[in-house]
């Protein structure tokens, strides 16, 4: 049986905490972004990420390329813009929910891509066509999530 004096205390402690600046504050990962200066659809993609709950830092950079390859993105998923994410990195097009789920997951792998440019992925205009986003490592790749 919980005594008076543990129920009164303890509820009020819990309340103060829960009244705290910040308490309930959600954690939002910060995602940096690589793209070309005149990339239209990277802009697309960041507003889709940014009102899905994540802060962007955006940088543009003449050639994209040499950081694809710095991080270890196989030339077969390659896409417009690149990102990185509390340690993982982003090819192209991927769903914020997908970025969620890794993290929340922390799978094991280097990153995600939607390679090309595919129609109805966010950021990209036109009918959706079925698409797969693509987790990567330098053991190879695997399916993460079928759009």
């Amino acid at each position: 049986m919980i005594s008076r004096r543990v129920f009164v205390f303890g509820a009020g402690a819990g309340l103060a905490l829960a009244a705290l600046p910040g308490a309930h504050a959600q954690y939002k990962p910060l995602v940096t972004v690589y793209k070309g200066p005149a990339c239209g659809c990277c802009g697309e993609w960041e507003k889709h990420m940014r009102a899905s709950g994540f802060r962007l830092e955006t940088n543009s950079v003449a050639d994209v390329t040499p950081l694809k390859r710095r991080y270890g993105i196989p030339e077969s998923l390659y896409s417009c813009h690149t990102a990185t994410v509390d340690g993982y990195v982003l090819e192209g097009h991927v769903p914020a929910a997908d970025v969620k789920r890794l993290l929340r997951e922390r799978t094991k792998t280097t990153g995600l891509a939607v390679p090309g440019m595919i129609p109805g992925s966010p950021g990209m205009e036109g009918a959706p066509q079925p698409y797969s986003t693509i987790a990567f490592d330098d053991r190879g790749t695997r399916v993460f999530e079928r759009h």
